[in-house]
C-alpha cells in the first residue's frame, strides 16, 4: 500500500512555505510605505506570514524525516538514501544526503534565525526580515518540485514517488504500485558521527552569511550607512565561529575516514566552501575597523556582500553538476542548475544595484592611513585573507570558465591543477605566514597608537622570544629547509605577540577583549599543526626486501608499503607488525568479531554466529544465533608491538561501497594517537576476493589419536574421531576433530569422511584466512590410524601504508582555540550591539516625548 497522505502533507507544507515566505515579504515591505498608524499592523501582519513558514518547514521536515524513518521505499528520497539495516541516528544523515534534505536543513536553520531576529533586531526587523523572506522563498523554490508546460523545472520534490522518479522501470510498467522491500541505503562512507553533526554545523555557517548581508542591503536601501555594522557583527563573529568548526570537522572526518593521508585535499568542494569563510573573516575585520575609526565602511559593504554572494556560488557549484570529474564530493546534476544560477545572478543584481545607487552618499574618511595606524595593518590583514580566496576560486572555478565559453561554441582545453595539493599549497602557506606576521605586529597597534620608535620598543620582547624559541625548534627539530625556516618563525612570532596582548589583557582583567588575541593565536597554532604534520610527515612501511610485490603497483607501492602475511612477525621502524585476520563490527556487539566465525546469509546484513560470541565474561550471542552486522565494511587487526614492549593494535578497514567509483573498495584509516604523533596506517591491497585460490599438491599425515602435525605453519592437534548422524542403516558418516593454534585462540577443524554403499564422499574443512584445506583421505582401522590429508594455499595478506604525522594535535588545539576566541569576540559584539540598540530605543522614546511636548 502507497503512504499517500503523509506525501500529500508534505508537497502541500511545501507549497505554504513558499507562499508564505512571500506574503512575509509583502508585508515587510507594506511596512514602510505605511503610516505610521498602520505600521504596527503590517508588522503582525508579515511576523504571521514568517510563523506560517516556519511552521509548514517544520511540517516538511517531519513529514519527510515520517517517510525514511518508516522505511516509504515508494517515495524516491527514501529509496535513494536509506535502508532497512540503519540505526536512527544514520537515518538522521539520510536526511541530509540528497540535494532536497540539504536544501531543507539550509531552510530550517534560516526559519530559527529569522525567529531569533525577529526579536532582536528591533528598528531594523522590516528591512532586514524583508531579505530574509526573500532569501526563504528562493530556498524553498528549490524544493518545490513543479513542471510547467511539461518542461520548466521549478525545485526538485523530496516528497517525489518512486515510480514518478523512474518511470521507465520495467517493474513499474508492470505493477505501477510496487513497493520495494528495501532500498538503495545511505553511503557506507557517510556512515560517522562526524556526519550526523558536520552538515547541520556548516549549513548553520551558511544561514548565518545571510544575516550581515540583509542588514548590508537594510541599511544600503534606507540610507542608514553607518548604523548596520554594529548589530551585523556580532552574527558575523557567530558565523564564522560555527563555520570554521564545521569545516574543520569536515577535515577531521576525512583524515579518520578518507586515505589520502590527511585532513584536507584541496577538492573543489573543500575549495568552495573555504573561500567564504576566508572572505567573511576579512569582512568582520574591515567592519572592526570601521567601528573604531570610520574607515572602510564601503570595504565593509563590499566584503559582506561578497561573503553571501561566495556562497551562493558555492552553492552553484556544488549542486549543478557543472564540477563534473573535478570533484568526487560534488552533488549530481538534478536538473536544477538554471534555476540555481538565477538564484546566484538575482542578489548579485540586487545587491549591486542598491550598492551602486548608494555609492556616492556612503561617507569615507579623509584621513590618510599611516603605516603605523592599527587600521592599516587590519586591513592588510584582510586584504590578504582576500587574495587568498582569489587563489584558490579562480583555479576552482575552471570547469565554469570551460563551460561558459561551450555555449559560444569555443572549446576550452583548460583543466584544474593535476596536483592539487602541491598546487594549492604552495600559495596558501605564504598566504597564511603573511596572515600570521600581520596578525602578529597589528595587535600592538590595535591597543595604542604608535610610531616607528614606539613599535621598536613593543616589539622587541616578542621578536627576541621568538628567535630563542625558533632557534631552538630548528636544532631540535633539525630543520633546514628556507620555506619551513620562515613559516615556523612567522607562526611562533604571531603566538608569542598575540599572547603578551593576552597577558596584558587577562592582567588588567579585560578578558571579554581578548577574542581577537585568542583567534590569532588558534589560528597560528593551525598554520603550525599543518606545517608539522603535512611538511614533516613520514611514511615509516617501507619495502626494506628488495623485491617487488607486483610489476603492476607503481613504484611508490612497491617502496611505501608493507606486506603482512596472517600471523608472520613483521618488522617496520620501532615496531614489530603482525597481521591477525579480519574483522566485522554489529550494533548489538561491543567489540570486533572474527569474520571466520560468522557465516553468511542470502541478507547481507544477517550472519549467523558459528560460536559463542564473548566479551568481558558475558555471552551476547551463542552458536547458531543471527545477528546484525555491518556489512560494507571488513576490518583488518594490525597488532603493533614497540621495541620498548608497549603494544596496541589497529582496525583499518576495507569499504565495499558500490557507490564511489573506486572498483567498489575504498580504504579508510585506523589512527594510534599521541601527544606528540599520530600513526596512520590504512590498507592499500588486499587479495582479490574473486580471484579463484589455488592449492598446493596434497600432503599425507598418518595420524592416531593425539598426534601433532604442521601445516601451513600452524601447529594442527587430532583431537578424536566420531560417528556423525547416520542417514541409514547402509551409511558410515564420521568427522575428525582437529584444533589448530593461532596465536591465543583454537579453530577446530571437523573433516568429514561419508561411506554410502560402495560410494565414499570426503567433505574437507576449508579455511581460506589460514589458507589450509584438510582432508580424511583414508580410515585404517587395522591399526587405529587415519590419513589426514593436508593442502596449502597462500596465506590471508594485506599490504598497508603507515605514516607518523608529527604533532598534528597542534593543528586540532588550534582549532579549539580559535573557536573560543571567536566565541569570546561573539559575546562582546553581541552586549554591543544590546547596548547600542538600548540607547536607540531611549533616543526615540525621548525624540518622541519632546514632539508631543511641543
Amino acid at each position: 500500500m502507497i503512504h499517500s497522505t503523509i506525501g500529500i502533507i508534505g508537497h502541500l507544507s511545501v507549497s505554504i512555505a513558499f507562499v508564505a515566505a512571500l506574503v512575509a515579504v509583502y508585508g515587510y515591505i507594506q511596512i514602510g510605505r505605511q503610516p505610521e498608524i498602520h505600521r504596527e499592523a503590517w508588522l503582525k501582519f508579515a511576523r504571521g506570514a514568517f510563523y506560517v513558514h516556519g511552521a509548514a518547514v517544520v511540517s516538511i521536515i517531519y513529514s519527510l524525516f515520517h517517510i525514511i524513518y518508516n522505511h516509504y521505499y515508494e517515495y524516491h528520497y527514501a529509496w535513494d538514501h536509506s535502508s532497512n539495516n540503519l540505526p536512527v541516528h544514520f537515518m538522521i544523515s539520510c536526511f541530509w544526503e540528497g540535494q532536497e534534505g540539504s536544501f531543507l536543513l539550509w531552510i530550517f536553520w534560516h526559519v530559527l534565525i529569522g525567529l531569533v531576529l525577529m526579536r532582536t533586531s528591533k528598528q531594523w526587523e522590516p528591512d532586514v526580515m524583508m531579505v530574509f523572506a526573500l532569501v526563504q522563498a528562493f530556498l524553498t523554490s528549490m524544493i518545490l518540485g513543479v513542471v510547467f508546460f511539461g518542461e520548466l523545472k521549478i525545485g526538485s520534490s523530496p516528497f517525489m514517488l518512486l515510480r514518478e522518479a523512474r518511470p521507465n522501470d520495467p517493474i513499474f510498467q508492470i505493477n505501477p504500485d510496487f513497493i520495494p522491500t528495501d532500498g538503495g541505503g545511505l553511503n557506507p562512507l557517510l556512515q560517522n558521527y562526524w556526519m550526523v553533526i558536520h552538515p547541520p554545523t556548516l549549513f548553520l555557517g551558511f544561514a548565518g552569511t545571510l544575516v550581515p548581508f540583509a542588514y548590508a542591503i537594510a541599511a544600503l536601501r534606507t540610507g542608514r550607512f553607518r548604523e548596520w555594522v554594529k548589530p551585523a557583527l556580532p552574527w558575523a563573529h557567530a558565523t564564522a565561529l560555527v563555520l570554521g568548526v564545521g569545516i574543520m570537522m569536515g577535515a577531521y572526518w576525512a583524515y579518520e575516514t578518507l586515505n589520502f593521508g590527511g585532513y584536507w585535499n584541496w577538492d573543489p568542494v573543500e575549495n568552495a566552501v573555504y573561500v567564504p569563510w576566508l572572505i567573511l573573516v576579512a569582512s568582520i575585520h574591515v567592519m572592526i575597523v570601521f567601528q573604531r575609526s570610520n574607515t572602510a565602511l564601503k570595504a565593509s559593504f563590499i566584503l559582506v556582500i561578497a561573503t553571501f554572494i561566495s556562497i551562493l556560488y558555492a552553492t552553484f557549484l556544488t549542486r549543478s553538476g557543472i564540477l563534473g570529474n573535478a570533484s568526487v564530493h560534488s552533488f549530481t546534476d538534478l536538473g536544477l542548475s538554471g534555476q540555481l544560477l538565477i538564484y546566484l545572478l538575482a542578489f548579485l543584481a540586487v545587491a549591486l544595484f542598491y550598492l551602486v545607487r548608494a555609492w556616492k552618499q556612503i561617507p569615507t574618511s579623509e584621513e590618510e592611513i599611516s603605516t603605523y595606524s592599527r587600521e592599516f595593518w587590519i586591513f592588510m590583514g584582510a586584504t590578504t585573507l582576500c587574495l587568498a580566496g582569489f587563489q584558490v576560486i579562480i583555479p576552482t572555478s575552471i570547469p565554469v570558465y570551460n563551460k561558459f565559453l561551450d555555449l559560444f561554441g569555443i572549446t576550452s582545453n583548460m583543466a584544474p591543477p593535476a596536483d592539487q595539493v602541491a598546487f594549492y599549497t604552495k600559495f596558501q602557506l605564504w598566504f597564511g605566514l603573511a596572515v600570521a606576521l600581520f596578525s602578529g605586529t597589528g595587535q600592538f597597534f590595535f591597543w595604542n597608537r604608535m610610531d616607528a620608535k614606539q613599535l621598536r620598543e613593543a616589539l622587541m620582547v616578542p621578536l627576541t622570544i621568538t628567535m630563542l624559541l625558533s632557534a631552538l625548534v630548528l636544532v631540535l627539530a633539525k630543520i633546514s629547509d628556507w620555506k619551513y625556516i620562515l613559516l615556523l618563525t612567522g607562526g611562533i612570532y604571531s603566538i608569542v605577540a598575540n599572547g603578551f596582548i593576552l597577558a596584558r589583557l587577562i592582567k588588567t582583567k579585560t578578558f571579554k577583549l581578548s577574542g581577537g588575541a585568542m583567534a590569532h593565536i588558534g589560528v597560528a597554532m593551525m598554520l603550525l599543526g599543518i606545517l608539522a604534520s603535512a611538511g614533516y610527515s613520514k611514511v615509516i612501511s617501507l619495502n626494506n626486501t628488495g623485491l617487488l610485490y607486483n610489476r603492476q603497483f607503481s613504484e611508490e607501492m612497491n617502496k611505501e608499503n608493507l606486506l603482512l602475511f596472517r600471523n608472520q612477525p613483521q618488522r617496520m621502524k620501532d615496531y614489530t607488525l603482525v597481521y591477525r585476520g579480519t574483522r566485522m563490527t554489529s550494533r548489538d556487539f561491543p567489540d570486533y568479531i572474527d569474520q571466520a566465525a560468522l557465516q553468511t546469509t542470502n541478507t547481507p546484513w544477517l550472519m549467523v554466529a558459528k560460536e559463542d560470541l564473548n566479551y568481558k565474561g558475558k555471552t551476547y550471542f551463542t552458536k547458531g544465533d543471527t545477528l546484525n552486522v555491518y556489512h560494507e565494511n571488513v576490518y583488518y587487526e594490525i597488532e603493533y608491538k614497540k621495541d620498548n614492549g608497549k603494544t596496541f593494535t589497529l582496525y583499518p578497514r576495507i569499504q565495499f561501497n558500490e557507490q564511489m567509483g573506486t572498483g567498489g573498495l575504498v580504504p579508510s584509516p585506523d589512527i594510534s594517537r599521541n601527544l606528540d604523533r599520530d600513526l596512520y596506517t590504512h590498507i592499500t591491497n588486499i587479495p582479490d576476493p574473486e580471484q579463484e585460490r589455488k592449492w598446493s599438491n596434497p600432503e599425507n599425515f598418518t595420524l592416531a589419536v593425539g598426534d601433532t602435525f604442521v601445516v601451513n605453519d600452524f601447529i594442527a592437534v587430532f583431537d578424536d574421531v566420531r560417528r556423525g548422524q547416520q542417514i541409514d542403516d547402509e551409511d558410515i558418516n564420521v568427522f575428525a576433530r582437529i584444533r589448530i593454534l593461532d596465536r591465543d585462540k583454537e579453530h577446530e577443524a571437523k573433516p568429514a569422511y561419508l561411506i554410502k554403499g560402495q560410494m565414499v564422499r570426503k567433505i574437507p574443512y576449508v579455511n581460506t584466512d589460514m589458507g589450509i584445506k584438510l582432508t580424511i583421505e583414508e580410515i585404517r582401522p587395522q591399526d587405529n590410524t587415519f590419513v589426514i590429508q593436508a593442502s596449502t594455499t597462500q596465506k590471508d595478506w594485506v599490504i598497508l601504508k603507515a605514516v607518523e604525522m608529527p604533532l598534528i594535535n597542534i593543528l586540532w588545539a588550534g582549532t579549539i582555540i580559535m573557536s573560543i576566541g571567536f566565541g569570546v569576540a561573539v559575546f562582546r559584539r553581541y552586549k554591543e550591539a544590546q547596548q547600542a540598540a538600548k540607547s536607540h530605543s531611549q533616543a526615540t522614546i525621548s525624540g518622541k516625548k519632546a514632539v508631543m511636548e511641543a
